[in-house]
This record gives C-alpha cells, structure tokens and sequence, in this order.
C-alpha cells in the first residue's frame, strides 16, 4: 500500500532521483511491486540490486582516517520561522567542543539516563540530548512519541529531561484546569509553589530566610513529591531552550522541587551559547556563556556572538553567510538582548519586531506570551506590520471555545461561528486585560478565531514548536485582510 500510494505521487515529483524498495512479504518479496518494479523507470531498484556485494566493498583505509575536526560534519537546515530555510554548515569540532563546554556547566554522570523526544534533526536535541549525554557514558532512552510522551516518563524514570518550552506550559495548563481555579487542592498547590519558589530563591541567595519556609517540607510531601511522580520521580533537571520560557512555568517546576534551568542557543552556533547553572539560576534569563563563549551587544541591543562553536556559514549562501558573520568573526543573532550581571536576557527578536504605520515598535512576542496566558486560547499571533492598528489571529482551547459558543449562541462545530462578529467581541474582550500593562499604542483592535491549531504536521510550528510567522500569515491572508478592512 505504501508503494503503490508512492508510485502515483512520488515518482512524478523531479526532485526524486533513487528509490530503493526494501523489506518484503511472507515469501521475503517486496510487496506491491511487480517483477520491473516501475516499468522501466530507472529511478527505482530493489535494495538487493543497489547494496554492493561483500566482495566488491573498498578495503583500505576508513575515511574516518581522513577526517579532521575542521571538516564539515553536518548542514543542519533552520526551521525558517522568518525565511527560506538555510544550510548552516558544522564542522565535527564545532558540535563536540559544544557538547564538551555544555557538560562543564551542566554535568552530567554515567548513571544518568536521559529521555529524548524533540526531533534529532534539531540542534539541541542533537548536541545536548544526544553528543553530550555520549561523552559522559550517560544512557538516552527514546519516547515512543510526543502523545506517550507522560507514559515514558513514569516507565523510564528519566534523571535528565530536555525540552521546549510549549511542553512546560502544557503540563502547568493540564494541572491547573484539572484542579479548577477555587479547590482546595487547587489552594495546595498555589501554596506549595509559592513556598517552594520562596525557597529556591533563597537558595540562590536572592532572598532572606523566613518563618514560610518551615511549612516547605510538609508542602513537598502533599504536593511537590506527586507532582514530581509524574516524571518518573528520579527527574533531577530539566532543560529548556528553543523558545522563551515563561515565568509561570518556571515557578511551578521549581516550586515542586524539579530544577529547572533555561539556556539560550541557536543552529549556526552548535547551538548553546549560555545556560542557567543548578547552584547560579536566574529563570528570568538565559544564564551565563559557556566557558570560551564572548557576547556582547551591537547595533539595536543585537546579542552578538563569538566562540569555537560558531559556524563557517551557510552552504552555497555567501551574501547570506556576510550578514551572518563579521569580518572579526562576530555571529549576528538577531535576538535582542541585555547583559545583567554576566547573564543575557533576551528581550526581543530584531526580525519580527512590528513597526506600525505611526513609527511606534511593538514585539509581538510579548503581547502573545501575554494574550496566551489566558487558558481560553492556545496559541497567538500578534500582526500590523506597517498598519494603524495591532491585530491577532487567535486559535481558543477547544474546551473554553464550546463554552463560549454556548454563551453567545453559537455552534462550536460550524466553522462559520469563528468568523462571527460574536466570536471575534468574545476573543477581544479577554485579550484587552491580558494587555492592560502594556502602552496604549500596543494594544489589539481586531481579532480573528482560528479554529485549526498550528501544528508541525500542518506546516505552520517548527519541530521546536515555534510559529511560522510568515507561514501563518500567508494560510490566513483572507481573515488578515478582513482585520483592515477599510485601511
């Protein structure tokens, strides 16, 4: 069935240059191909006629033999969040002097066991969840998928878990809507966060001792150990990277005994550049540089990089690689930062800054961040590039959006109720408070309900689960169109 769904589609695409047809039935035939697997088209072969013979394979010396650590290891694409994707080239020294500095600021043992489930074709999986647990002699056991994701880790018991931060805030949403907003294990809970954050903050010296903490070890017992059960009960750090982490998500883990550390990285530098520390962590940064890392701040507060991780460029991109790297061997982040104290803090991205018809400039990334912290919606895009108004294309949990369906008259399963003006009074109504702190001029005049969550398979998340700006808002030029209607 795979080869015949394949043979329809597939092999009309020009792109494809080999097919090799493997495994086979009950007699150890492939299945579905006749004897000439596609009637004469030299593109496709069994794997028994392509795979050289034992005889006829090369015996002199391996090319690992040949291979020095300048060479070239890998062309990791980027998720393209911005643009066309980008080979970023990296050689075999730029991801294992990565992996060796990740180790000295967050150690890991031999005993340890890690559980991978973010994509190997992303660079942090790779360095941190793959190369670095390698040179510690640690184990790296593999989810079965992101929906048995909660399975593996009460069955693997991982010591060390690394994720995105879409993953933190799923598991805060799920704990607070199953114990409801005025429970009393709701009231538990808020209670054990705040004590366990209490005293995690003076642990780290940034807060006096107080008679609150005498409740903390009682408060660990009803709430932090179950909480921590969750993740299998050995869970002694957890990683964060790919995206700002939010500060709820960091009170929850840490409060219930589960260090949290947020790091900062991107492809073309191997990728970690800095990383909180267990004894040194600050969750409204990214932590200190690696050991060998340089920062320091550019034109537009542009968090520029230099160490042995950073990349030569991108393959067969030269004007591309010339506004990546300096002449001095700078690396060009994009991302806007501040240096406090020897740790960066990332505050805006210089790409996806909006700039609005009035010159003011808003980061949309804050005004989402602020817009899903309110459990009716799921996922947020702020727009009004070049506009006399900020608007956002909202996709509601599907839970609050039946409720509000009900409220407002209207059928949750027809998609015209999204596009109600009922609909779009509702979604702006709840993003006005979210947004209350912010300046007037950042503030949402238009919504637009999107029923279709944005998801990896669909195109429109990164495999970090980042939005496809550009991607989003292309899906969805007719309801952006709708937004300014008029302007």
């Amino acid at each position: 069935a795979c080869w015949q769904g394949f043979r329809k589609a597939g092999l009309a695409l020009e792109g494809v240059e080999r097919v090799v047809l493997a495994g086979g039935g009950p007699a150890g035939r492939p299945e579905g191909p006749p004897a000439e697997p596609a009637e004469g088209d030299g593109r496709v072969v069994r794997a028994e006629a392509w795979l050289p013979r034992a005889g006829s394979l090369p015996t002199g010396p391996s090319t690992a033999g040949r291979t020095g650590p300048e060479d070239l290891a890998t062309i990791v694409y980027t998720s393209g969040t911005t643009g066309p994707p980008k080979g970023v080239m990296l050689s075999h020294h730029n991801l294992l002097w990565n992996a060796w500095a990740a180790l000295q600021a967050v150690p890991a043992y031999r005993e340890d066991l890690f559980l991978s489930f973010l994509p190997l074709s992303h660079t942090l999986e790779r360095t941190a969840g793959l190369y670095l647990p390698m040179t510690a002699g640690a184990t790296v056991a593999y989810a079965r998928s992101v929906a048995q994701l909660a399975e593996d880790l009460r069955q693997l018991r991982p010591t060390v878990l690394i994720a995105v931060p879409r993953i933190f805030e799923r598991v805060r949403r799920r704990l607070e809507e199953g114990l409801g907003e005025r429970s009393l294990r709701r009231r538990l809970l808020d209670w054990a966060v705040a004590t366990g954050w209490a005293r995690f903050e003076h642990a780290q010296g940034r807060a006096p001792w107080g008679p609150r903490l005498l409740a903390a070890p009682l408060l660990d017992a009803l709430a932090g150990r179950p909480f921590r059960a969750r993740f299998g009960g050995r869970l002694r750090v957890a990683i964060c990277g790919g995206a700002p982490l939010r500060l709820p998500e960091a009170r929850l883990f840490i409060g219930l005994g589960i260090p949290l550390l947020q790091g900062y990285g991107l492809t073309e530098a191997s990728p970690v550049v800095s990383v909180n520390r267990l004894e040194d962590n600050d969750p409204r940064t990214v932590g200190r540089p690696l050991e060998g890392v340089r920062v320091r701040l550019g034109e537009q507060d542009e968090l520029l990089v230099r160490s042995p991780g950073v990349t030569r460029g991108y393959w067969k991109r030269p004007e591309a690689t010339a506004a990546l790297l300096d002449p001095e061997g700078w690396l060009h982040t994009g991302d806007q930062a501040a240096l406090e104290g020897g740790r960066i803090r990332i505050t805006g991205r210089i790409k996806e800054i909006i700039v609005l018809a009035n010159g003011e400039k808003v980061p949309p990334a804050d005004l989402e961040a602020a817009i899903t912290e309110d459990p009716a919606f799921d996922q947020a895009l702020v727009l009004g590039e070049g506009r006399p108004y900020l608007a956002a294309l909202v996709v509601p949990e599907p839970g609050a959006w039946r409720e509000a369906c009900a409220a407002l008259g209207l059928d949750p399963e027809d998609p015209a109720a999204a596009r109600d003006p009922r609909a779009e009074r509702w979604a702006l109504e709840r993003i006005g408070p979210r947004l209350a702190p912010f300046p007037g001029y950042a503030r949402v005049r238009r919504a637009a309900v999107l029923l279709e969550p944005w998801t990896v398979d669909n195109g429109l998340l990164t495999p970090t689960l980042k939005p496809k700006r550009a991607r989003i808002l292309e899906r969805h030029a007719g309801r952006v169109a709708e937004l300014y209607e008029g302007h």
